[in-house]
This record gives structure tokens, sequence and C-alpha cells, in this order.
């Protein structure tokens, strides 16, 4: 493996990525800590990401909003850099109930966890590369901003074997329980270790090989990877080192010293609760930390540890937990993908922690401490951010702002010309247009140029952003069904946006009575659904889609023409600039991309996004007239996008219908071979499909 960055693509940086990339990489360069890459959707903003990597060459962090969103960019980045270490990090829970106390009914829920395997292996994959080489890329949620195991401790337990070594057999197996590795003979997987005679097979947390390591004597003789499945040796390493089966770990004897100092705070916070009068709660917090400390005791473990993680790590009080960024080198890169999303969502994490946890402290169900057991604050996220890009076609005024305060004056010549390489290329009946087209990249540098904001707005396809057209209220339904009919007869499909969700059913029934395609789409239409709905939109089993606020950030729906957006002038989080500009992008994927807004008045945020909108139009059309451009709808294969294959719904279905009629042999078989399938959906990322077998699986189980 190269530890440089190596870009495998067939195409090459086009229309606004070249100067979107030379800008940000010069900022790098300088030492800007913030900068922001405002991308109008479809202009390759993961591709200008990707090469901005390969020449900064540091190890990089993009964070995410919400899992689905991070699989995608993962799967995208693990193409353009297929020989580096591209890891996907995110919560490894497939279900989590937290820990709570309900002091009006006096109840106490118990934290309850469904952990994802597959997913655990991917978070101990994404540590391991941290600490082993250089050219690694973690796509993350903000996940990435909880508790985690201290580095130094996680690196320190890690044990380097060699061939030849002197390694007592028995010490290695000692060793390997210390690392949370668990014996297992018969179901041989991620995290544990089998033993054969003079062979000790090591199955890692993070990776995909057995490590057989064998013994001659007290000698190690050699040392192997083995397929896991067909035992095929993959390779012969002459050393190798060998990570915890766990991100939390801690030294017995790092643990074993934090004993006195949980028991003190225990008989502090008891003295404290019947000083007070709570006898109960007093009863009830030394009964569950004296278990806690027994636990610890015997099997280094206990139910509920992070929440001691302060005492055991010895932090002081109020400092912040190790978190994933740890694990990073000093000089890192970080990329905030829809920043003006995921930057709030940072922001809001510890609060709510915070909120839940003074019940639980206060009626005596955890310490104190267990107040630092919590996602970072956000200057504490702030300060051990790397350098920053955020990335958005709406960045806040906040991303603006922070790359304000970096500002630097980027040079405004013939450089933006050749960036688009066109001087020697063009006739000399094209100089007066080249010379026009400079006047508008003078424009856009200087808007710019103190901001530290790289804009790309040109699309490598010459898609245009699409026309704004207001139109009135009244009888705003009964013209969006002849605007309807109009895409029906061409192919295409519409997305129509409410203030409600009791509007978007109406409207949806109301279509659906005159004879439309259509379905509605919100909050409450579960995840697995609302993927097969907007699939079902792109292959025609739907013409129309009625929404909220769902029709927005990360929505990829070529065949969308119109977008008509009800209500527009009822200004609030629903039709603020930033939710118009998004939900404008949504038809810039077609070359007929058009779009309505239903107003009795013109808002400040309508005028806002018009005009911004018109400005890009211009910018876009004086491009392709340039350069001779003919816009191109762009084109994406259903099936690699929002996908469940009409053979899998099939299948599922008729799995179901048989279920009862079968034998018992036959039902176990059955429901191994969709954990089989279930476990490869979930390794080739594509969680909406591993979820719905998931619950398919427990649906058959459960059935009598």
């Amino acid at each position: 493996m190269s530890d440089l960055f190596q870009l495998n693509s067939k195409y090459i940086p086009t229309g606004d990525q070249p100067q979107a990339i030379e800008k940000l990489v010069a900022g790098l360069e300088a030492g800007r800590q913030h900068q922001t890459l405002l991308g109008a959707t479809g202009t390759g903003k993961t591709f200008t990401m990707a090469n901005v990597i390969t020449k900064i060459q540091k190890p990089t962090l993009v964070l995410a909003h919400n899992k689905t969103l991070a699989a995608q960019l993962a799967s995208e980045f693990q193409d353009f850099f297929p020989n580096n270490a591209v890891k996907y990090f995110v919560s490894y829970y497939d279900y989590y109930q937290p820990e709570a106390y309900i002091p009006r009914t006096d109840t106490y829920i118990e934290k309850e966890v469904d952990i994802n395997k597959e997913i655990e292996k991917y978070r101990n994959s994404a540590t391991q590369s941290l600490l082993t080489r250089s050219d690694v890329l973690i796509v993350a949620s903000v996940s990435a901003i909880y508790g985690l195991g201290d580095p130094d401790d996680y690196y320190d337990l890690t044990t380097e074997i060699s061939v030849n070594q002197s390694f007592q057999r028995p010490k290695l197996l000692r060793h390997l329980t210390d690392l949370q590795y668990q014996r297992n003979d018969i179901e041989f997987t991620n995290g544990s270790y089998r033993v054969k005679g003079d062979v000790v097979d090591i199955f890692p947390s993070y990776d995909d090989v057995i490590i057989r390591i064998e013994f001659f004597g007290d000698i190690i003789d050699r040392i192997t990877t083995v397929h896991p499945i067909t035992g095929e040796i993959t390779s012969t390493p002459k050393n190798i080192r060998i990570f915890p089966a766990k991100q939390y770990v801690t030294p017995f004897e790092k643990l074993k010293s934090s004993f006195d100092i949980i028991t003190r705070e225990m008989e502090e916070r008891v003295k404290f609760f019947e000083n007070q009068g709570q006898i109960v709660e007093a009863q009830r917090l030394k009964q569950r930390v004296t278990y806690d400390l027994e636990m610890l005791s015997e099997l280094g473990y206990c139910n509920g540890i992070e929440n001691y993680s302060r005492l055991i790590e010895g932090r002081e009080a109020g400092t912040p937990p190790s978190t994933l960024l740890d694990y990073f080198p000093d000089d890192y890169l970080m990329m905030v993908d829809e920043s003006h999303i995921t930057i709030p969502q940072v922001r809001g994490m510890y609060f709510g922690d915070r909120a839940r946890k003074e019940n639980l402290i206060n009626f005596g169900f955890r310490l104190q401490s267990s107040y630092d057991n919590r996602p970072l604050k956000f200057d504490e996220f702030q300060r051990r951010a790397g350098k920053t890009i955020y990335v958005s076609a709406t960045p806040s005024p906040w991303e603006m702002d922070m790359s304000e305060q970096e500002a630097y004056k980027y040079p405004i010549d013939d450089t933006i010309l050749r960036r688009f390489s066109i001087i020697e290329h063009l006739p000399e009946n094209k100089k007066n247009d080249v010379e026009d087209f400079k006047k508008i990249e003078e424009e856009r540098s200087i808007r710019y140029q103190s901001k530290g904001v790289a804009e790309q707005i040109i699309r490598p396809t010459g898609l245009i952003d699409p026309e704004i057209e207001i139109r009135p209220i009244m009888g705003q339904v009964l013209d969006l069904e002849k605007e309807i009919e109009i895409r029906v007869k061409k192919n295409q499909r519409t997305l129509v946006t409410t203030m409600t969700k009791r509007m978007a059913e109406e409207l949806s029934n109301y279509l659906l009575e005159k004879g439309v395609k259509v379905q509605y789409l919100h909050s409450d239409v579960e995840t697995i659904e609302r993927v097969e709905i907007l699939r079902d939109l792109r292959l025609g089993i739907y013409d129309v889609i009625v929404g909220i606020n769902l029709l927005r950030e990360g929505l990829d729906l070529p065949e969308v023409s119109l977008v008509a957006i009800l209500d527009a002038d009822k200004e609030g989080f629903l039709r603020s600039l930033t939710s118009l500009i998004q939900t404008v992008g949504r038809a810039a994927r077609h070359e007929e991309g058009h779009v309505i807004m239903y107003a009795d008045r013109m808002t400040a945020s309508m005028e806002a996004a018009i005009s911004e909108t018109d400005r890009r139009r211009s910018i876009q059309k004086k491009y392709n007239e340039l350069f001779g451009i003919t816009p191109i709808s762009i084109k994406k294969d259903i099936k690699n996008q929002l996908e469940r294959t009409e053979k899998h719904i099939t299948e599922i279905e008729k799995e179901i219908e048989t279920f009862e009629s079968m034998s018992f042999d036959q039902k176990k078989q059955l429901i191994g071979k969709l954990r089989e399938q279930m476990k490869k959906a979930s390794k080739e990322l594509d969680f909406e499909k591993a979820a719905e077998i998931r619950d398919t699986i427990i649906k058959l189980q459960n059935t009598k």
C-alpha cells in the first residue's frame, strides 16, 4: 500500500472545479484554518474534495450529518481512492435506547442497544488505520465527537509479534483476553480467538483476515494471514501488530487504580443524599456503584463502564473525553459536508446529553463524574478540528464568517482563463466572449476574495440552475395539476413541497383522484419506505411526490424537471433562504429544470433566492456560450441508487408467505440465508436494505 493518496478517476476537473481546487489548496498551503466550498447542486463537490485531498496529502476527516449520507460519501471516496485507507465511522447501534429516568412517573429506563457488528468492525478499522498509516480518509457522522477510548491506551495495549520471537503461548492468550478478545472455538467471528494445539488463530475486530500464529515450543515459528471462509493463505508476514478488539480499553493496572477514586466519589455523594434526606437515592447509588466495582474487579468490564470514563482515565472534572478526533495527527484536514446542517448538529449534541444525565445524577442512578462521559462541547470541537473546509450549496452565516476571519487575497489575472484552458483553444471570433467571461470571473473573485470562499457553480454537464417563476396562490392546485400533466407526457417527474403533513396527504389524495400517480413523503413515513418511494419515482411508478422539508439535502433525482413550492411566501424555517435554494436545487439535474413558487407577495428569502439563482444562471449560460456547451441531463443507474430490486422484493414476499408451512430445518436454513444477505448488504454500505432484511428476520422469528 502506498502512503500517498492516489486519485483514481477517468475524469479531470472541469467547469468550476479547477479554480475551486486551486483556491482551496492555496488557502490550506497558506495555513488558513477555515475555508468554504460554496458548491451548487450537481457541480461535483465530492470530486473537488477528492482532488484537494490528493494535492494536500494529509489524513482527512469528512463529517456528514447522517449515516446514509456518510455511507454514500464513503462509497464514492472508496472509488476515488481504491489503494488508500478509506474508512467509515458512524454509530454502531442498529437500535439505541439511552439510559434515562422520568421523575414524574418514577420510571427508570435501562440502556438498551443492538450493536451492528459490521459497523463496529468499520469503526475498529478506522482507529487502527489512523495509528498505522498516513493515507487515511475517514467519513464519519457526528458520532465522531462522542467519547472513545484514549488513543495512547489503545496503542500501548497493542502487541507486535515476530517470527522467531520468544513468546510463551499462555502469555499470548492472557494478553488477548486483556485486549478484550473472547475465546470461541465454535463460532469464530471478529473479536475472537481459537486454539488448536500449537496454533492460535486470531480474528481481528478490524479486518477480514485471520491471523494464524504457529508455535514451536515457546518460539513463534510462523505467521500467516488466512481467508476466513476458504482458509487460503493470503500472506506470510515476518511480523504483525495486533490491536485491541474494542476501542474502549484500559490497562488493568490503570483500571484498578481508579477503584479508590470511584469509591470516594460514591461515598461523598451518598453522604450528600443522606444529608438531604434522600435515603432512597443514597441506597440506590451505593448499591449500583458497589455492584459495578465488583464487575470491574472480576471481569474488567461492567454495563455502563463509559460512565466512569473520566475517573478511569484520570481526567480532571469538566475535561472532555477522548474522541475520534484525538486519533488524528495534529496536522490533518477536516471537511464538513452539508455544513449548514452538520455544524448545528455538532453544536447541539452536548446539551441534549447533559439534559438527560441531570435526572440520572440527581436521583442517584449515576455519579456526578458521569457528566464527563459526553460528546464534545462546540468550543472543544473547534479546538480539536484540523484545517477545515465547509462544504455546502447554502453555507450559513457562521461558516462564511469563520472563512472571512481567515481572509486572504486571491490573484485576478489570466490564470482564471488558463484554469479553463481556453486561451490557446478558442477561435478568434470568441475573443470578445473571452473578455466578457474574464470580467465575470473578476467580479466573482472580488465577491469572495475577502471571505476565503471558493465558489463552484459551473457544472461539468453544462446544466444551468432552473428558471424560477412566481405565480399567485389563488388556484395554485389547479395550475399545478396542468403543469404535472405536461411533465407526465414528457416522462418527467415532479416534486411538490407543502407547509404541513396534512396538506401533503390531502393534496396527494386529490391528485390521486385525478388519475395522477402520486405519493406523499414526510417524517411519519418509515426510513426504508422513503427510500423505496424515491426509487419508485425514478422508475416511473410515481410521477409526483408531495413532501415537506424532506425534499432538500442529499436527494439525487435526475428525472425531476419541475419543483413546485406551494405557499412560498410563508416566511419561516421551511421557506427560508437556505431551504428555498436547496429546494430549487432539486430541479438542477435536468436540462428542462423549472421551479414554480406560488406566492402573493415577495418575501426577503424569495427575493434573495431568486437573485442568487439568476446570478448563477447568468454565469453558467455565459460559460456554455463561450465553449459551445449544450446542457445534458444527468443520467444515473437506478440500480445503484436507492436500491431494492424487484427480485429481492418478490423473494422476501414469497418467504413470508411460505414460512409457516416450512419444517424446522427449512426455517433455520432460510433465516441463515437471510442473515448472510443482511451481512452482505451491510458490507456494501447499503444499510437501508440491511435493516429491511433484519426486520424480515424478526418477523419470521416471531411467526409461530
